[in-house]
């Protein structure tokens, strides 16, 4: 995919979602002199939100194409070396409200470990609140809402006895400098997910969990071992493919398959593939979540909206 194409297809995945960034990304697709500045990037630094979380970070403009353009080009040695630095880590909480209705019916207790982790903010299921229309459960804070079609709100949250995290990147939510950069990934209107990013934090900071800096193929065998006895190992992961080359994913699935325990997939269609997949409900971004390699749900990409699928989907090989 051209770097023009990423923009055009990130505007559609902000629309109706972030108008903001709906009209940077197509102002970019169309502008040769920032498509010329980015392709000299590595293409995994290409990213839109990559590229605006950096902009906002050092605090340029993201309300107007123009001014962001202008601010954007003027100050491209700063934006190259973040960029260059960093990677696109939004640790979104609100996933946990699509997770739970899986996690809630494996038998319990569960060990957790999330590929991709970030600061490890979807590894605290069990201590968050959930609201799914009339339906409460979870007493914890913040509260994430979620919309459910065709899918049962599960009726307990689970019971988790080991958390663990593993990343190329690890961050730290003790450190204001990594929650910065977690804020700045929030997109701009969002400040209903800004507040759930601090209360999440909150609960990271008062119980760390264990996370590891490593490979989600080479570290993730030793890392899971770890788990303890007598607990079910869940190995999951929500929009962290997309960054990994194709053979290195295709490596990272068949040895997932192979861990005891099991593993619930929450990515991209496009990245992790399945025979026999409906269109989606509408053209906006949608998620496939999926435990053990059957696919169960369309899912929104900050966790706002989880809708079943039909169970005749077969998982097929990526």
């Amino acid at each position: 995919m051209t770097t023009a194409a990423e923009y055009t297809e990130f505007a559609r995945e902000a629309r109706g979602v972030s108008p903001a960034y709906e009209r940077l990304s197509l102002a970019v697709s169309r502008d040769g002199e920032l498509l010329a500045l980015l392709d000299a990037l590595p293409p995994a630094r290409r990213q839109p939100n990559l590229l605006f979380g950096v902009v906002r970070l050092l605090g340029g403009p993201v309300d107007d194409p123009a001014a962001f353009r202008d601010w954007t080009v003027a100050n491209w040695p700063a934006v190259e070396a973040e960029m260059r630095g960093r990677a696109t880590q939004t640790n979104e909480a609100g996933r946990c409200a699509v997770l739970l209705p899986v996690l809630a019916g494996l038998p319990q207790p569960l060990a957790l470990l999330e590929v991709g982790a970030s600061a490890g903010l979807n590894l605290y299921p069990d201590r968050y609140g959930y609201r799914y229309g009339d339906h409460r459960l979870g007493t914890g804070k913040p509260v994430l809402d979620c919309v459910a079609i065709g899918v049962k709100p599960p009726t307990r949250v689970p019971e988790v006895v080991w958390r663990a995290g593993l990343d190329l990147n690890p961050l730290d939510v003790t450190d204001p400098a990594d929650v910065a950069w977690l804020d700045a990934l929030v997109w701009p209107e969002h400040e209903h997910r800004r507040a759930r990013l601090a209360a999440a934090t909150a609960v990271a900071a008062a119980d760390p969990p264990l996370l590891v800096r490593g490979d989600l193929v080479d570290d993730l065998p030793a890392l899971a071992a770890q788990a303890p006895a007598g607990a079910t190992l869940v190995v999951f992961h929500t929009s962290v493919l997309y960054q990994v080359p194709a053979p290195r994913r295709a490596a990272f699935t068949d040895l997932v398959r192979g861990l005891p325990g099991h593993w619930i997939a929450n990515e991209d269609p496009e990245v992790l593939s399945y025979d026999g997949l409906p269109e989606p409900p509408d053209d906006g971004h949608h998620n496939v979540l999926a435990l053990d390699g059957v696919p169960l749900a369309w899912t929104r990409g900050h966790g706002q909206e989880i809708r079943a699928l039909p169970a005749t989907c077969r998982p097929t090989q990526p």
